[in-house]
């Protein structure tokens, strides 16, 4: 048999189709499947591309079907062979290759393999512990393979739309100074600066506020970010965002610049034609109507309040509630009264961790009639005005929560979700995107005793507003924006504070003293004095975008190399401990465990 150790491949595993019939050709791949077929052995062989099948037939070449006998699934292979048409009848349409095979007359075998830990199929269910450690191998199933690839083309499009209307592309520090007025942040000791440390950027926002200073006009950055915080299915320690910043402009102009690259970008990927302008709702409206500030949109549900109505009920639950300046709120479930009650049971069991002290309900029977625990409660009258509020119908199902605001919101909002997942209304075909603006620039934290930035402290606060930072700061309304999709946040941004004084005004507010300010952001305060323009931005979250695009649950399907929600990358088993030296020249003390 010839030596294959200088051939070089001629083809991907998804090129050839009846244009290259009886054309020699060389592959390369892993075995797939194998396949013996009363002696006539069949190998899919597979690369990064696609799937093509080869054939070691014994009366066309003795010795390669001899030693294909022994190959097995995921082995490494150079296969040079004859481009056939399938037998009639044996055509694949689901392969792009399906009409062709290579009847193989040489065979190398690159490398061999240990039997995978699990099959390398889209169909059987494995752990995702399992997955992370054999990353490796979980990347080169089909569907993880396409997430990554998909990825690929999203950044592509970002940078081709982005560099299309006058975007810098332009490298931030990884290696910062902490400025702690959000999530923790990663440090990481300096060995030449005795005690001090870096910090890793829970984004580039002071850098890019500073390149605008400097006249860039127009920056992006596809950049990684870092934030010491709780996970979940969304969140990473370490996430991918897509960066900008502008000059002179208002929201209007970074709508419009946002817009055209999500339509881009849905265009690039999945070849959806996204409509704009995208439609726009206050941060009061959305609290009122969806009891959060990321609503889905796919589907009604919408809160309804009661807290008038019942203000001077019989049901002491809801009147005392109302006297502490508490909410009583509903949503009417349409047609959902034939719900047993273990569903009803199971509801009220899952709004209890979001602070709900109980969920009640009310079934509507014929001509208005309510069937529940709490309907003796009420008068007719009472009973008559909530059923018009809430445009019941016979069949419908009403649930009902009173409590603070805060805890009326989340419950309902969760409850929301979860009556669209059990009557199936999230299409994920669908893609309902929408602005929330007016976000509050402040809110009161009961701990600190002080108010903190609901997005960070360089937000500009509307205009109108201005006088309120000094005599009311809760009542400020911000500059801010959020870009929400089927309910998940992907992008969120602001016009930024370009002018000292205000900054100063605004540091007042949050109880930044100039001294810790000056200690903080020296820098940025004096790139303000020296003709800061008028500037804003906003930054999507790549990872959540690319989990929408690809139809995932979880943004760890569409990262290569993502932790667990505990931190923890089981391939590499970081993060992991060091050695005492290392420790001593970061001047680091080495705890008991690593003494040991």
């Amino acid at each position: 048999m010839e030596s294959m150790g200088q051939l070089k491949r001629t083809h991907k595993c998804n090129d050839l189709g009846i244009s290259d019939l009886n054309n020699e050709v060389t592959l390369m791949g892993w075995v797939l499947r194998r396949r013996d077929h009363g002696g006539v052995i069949f190998i899919d062989l597979r690369d990064r591309w696609g799937i093509t099948q080869v054939v070691f037939n014994p009366e066309h070449n003795s010795e390669v079907h001899a030693k294909a006998h022994g190959l097995r699934n995921e082995w490494v292979l150079a296969i040079r062979g004859t481009v056939m048409e399938r037998p009639e009848g044996m055509e694949n349409d689901k392969l792009k290759t399906g009409q062709i095979e290579v009847m193989v007359n040489n065979l190398r075998i690159l490398n061999k393999s240990r039997t995978p830990p699990f099959p390398l199929d889209e169909v059987t269910e494995v752990s995702e512990n399992l997955r992370l450690k054999y990353r490796y191998l979980d990347l080169r199933r089909p569907g993880m393979a396409d997430n990554l690839l998909l990825r690929h083309q999203a950044c592509q499009a970002v940078r081709t739309y982005l560099n299309d209307n006058d975007f810098l592309e332009i490298e931030t520090p990884v290696l910062t100074k902490s400025t702690p007025e959000g999530a923790r942040d990663y440090l990481v000791p300096s060995r030449v600066n005795a005690g001090r440390f870096y910090a890793l950027p829970q984004s580039p926002q002071l850098f890019k506020q500073i390149l605008m200073v400097a006249g860039m006009d127009r920056y992006y950055q596809i950049v990684k970010c870092f934030r010491d915080e709780d996970l979940r299915a969304d969140r990473q320690p370490e996430f991918t965002q897509i960066d900008m910043e502008l000059s002179f402009v208002d929201e209007e102009d970074i709508y419009l610049v946002a817009e055209g690259l999500v339509a881009n970008l849905f265009r690039a990927t999945r070849n959806v034609d996204i409509t704009t302008p995208f439609p726009r709702m206050t941060y009061n409206e959305a609290m009122e109507r969806f009891g959060c500030d990321k609503p889905d949109t796919r589907f009604g549900l919408e809160l309804t309040s009661l807290t008038e109505i019942v203000r001077d009920c019989s049901f002491k639950v809801f009147r005392s509630v109302v006297e502490k300046g508490g909410l009583v709120k509903s949503i009417n479930a349409k047609g959902c009264a034939a719900f047993s009650r273990k569903v009803l049971d199971d509801l009220t069991a899952y709004v209890a961790p979001f602070g709900a002290k109980g969920l009640a309900w009310v079934k509507m029977k014929a001509a208005g009639e309510w069937q529940s625990p709490i309907a003796k409660f009420f008068t007719g009258e009472e009973r008559a005005r909530m059923t018009e509020a809430l445009e019941a119908k016979e069949g419908d199902l009403l649930f009902f929560v009173a409590d603070t605001p805060e805890i009326v919101h989340q419950a309902l909002a969760e409850l929301r979700l979860e009556l669209a997942r059990r009557l199936d209304l999230l299409d994920s075909d669908t893609f309902n995107f929408l602005w929330i603006t007016e976000f509050p620039l402040l809110e009161y934290d009961h701990e600190q005793k002080r108010h903190t930035a609901v997005h960070h402290p360089f937000t500009a606060p509307c205009e109108e507003d201005m006088e309120l930072l000094e005599s009311d700061p809760g009542k400020v309304r911000s500059r801010a924006y959020d870009l929400v999709l089927n309910g998940s946040e992907v992008g969120g941004g602001s016009l930024r504070i370009h002018r000292k004084d205000v900054q100063d005004k605004a540091f007042k507010a949050l109880g930044i003293s100039s001294e810790e300010a000056a200690e903080k952001f020296d820098f940025l305060l004096n790139a303000l004095e020296h003709g800061a323009p008028p500037h804003g931005g906003i930054a999507f979250g790549l990872d959540r975008l690319m989990m929408i695009l690809a139809g995932r649950d979880s943004i760890r399907d569409v990262i290569a190399f993502p932790k667990t929600q505990r931190a923890t990358c089981p391939l590499t088993e970081a993060p992991g401990r060091v050695n005492r030296k290392q420790l001593t020249e970061l001047y680091l003390r080495p705890d008991r465990q690593d003494e040991d």
